[in-house]
């Protein structure tokens, strides 16, 4: 991916654990990388399908002195994101905030925080067989697009099926989202919880009826497994109420284990069932 970088700019703000930090302020320096697609602008010479360096440099200096927090890594965090979600030709943001008078009371030259923050895609899978399902579903997906770590929201057909499992149950209303987000996978995963919980979802029947489900199945191409989430989403290639969905935003997007896409996918569950 393409680079605009901004080296050392200086800006004299008031972050920092101790009272006089924020007192009398110090010197930062910040060092900047932004990741998007310069082909575009290179082509065309317009800067309005590139990134404004120089209102970037504004906007950060602005931005760190007129807050105050105690830690280089909040400050980083809060910028990145913040870029992020105005400029959204931005892809990624690595951020390192240098402190060269940090309060030690030992020589060196400087002490600096640095990390790099960027949209994922990701998609989910929703459903609903209690209640007003419909209206279930779209609170969700409402919930999600007021979600300021959240853009790029695309939603397919609902689509009502059977329920999974061998629980007997009413019929589901199922959907597949697509979406971007600089939540990471733990982050995203209790967003969706406390997403469910106002939808007044109880887990007291595994595979049971319920308000509201949400599940990440993808997230870019991650692998990731522990107590709480396993991503790829276990089994989503034997769960048509899964892929018929999710193949309607999203047909060619390829599993990362299995090598398919989700097209093959669905047309391989198919000829399953038929033999």
């Amino acid at each position: 991916m393409d680079e605009i970088r901004i080296d050392n700019l200086e800006v004299y703000a008031y972050h920092g654990v101790y009272p006089e930090e924020k007192e009398k302020g110090q010197r930062f320096y910040v060092n900047a990388v932004l990741f998007l697609d310069l082909r575009p602008a290179g082509i065309s010479d317009e800067l309005s399908i590139s990134v404004d360096y120089g209102a970037v440099c504004h906007k950060i200096t602005e931005w760190m002195k007129e807050n105050k927090y105690d830690l280089l890594e909040t400050v980083a965090e809060d910028i990145s994101l913040r870029l992020l979600s105005d400029y959204s030709l931005l892809r990624e943001v690595s951020l390192e905030i240098r402190k060269p008078e940090a309060p030690i009371g030992l020589p060196f030259e400087s002490v600096s925080v640095k990390i790099r923050r960027g949209w994922h895609q990701v998609y989910l899978s929703i459903g609903s067989n209690m209640g007003d399902r419909e209206a279930y579903l779209e609170d969700a997906i409402e919930a999600l697009e007021e979600e300021k770590a959240i853009r790029s929201v695309k939603v397919s057909s609902f689509l009502e099926t059977e329920p999974y499992g061998g629980v007997e149950q009413e019929d589901f209303l199922n959907a597949a989202v697509g979406l971007e987000t600089t939540l990471s996978p733990l982050e995203l995963l209790e967003l969706l919880h406390q997403i469910e919980k106002k939808a007044d979802r109880k887990r007291e029947i595994y595979w049971g009826p319920r308000t509201l489900d949400m599940d990440i199945l993808f997230y870019d191409k991650v692998t990731y497994e522990d107590d709480d989430l396993i991503i790829p989403h276990v089994d989503l290639e034997n769960r048509e109420f899964v892929l018929e969905p999710l193949c309607e935003i999203a047909p060619n997007y390829r599993h990362p284990i299995l090598g398919r896409t989700v097209t093959q996918m669905l047309e391989d569950l198919r000829k399953r069932e038929i033999l």
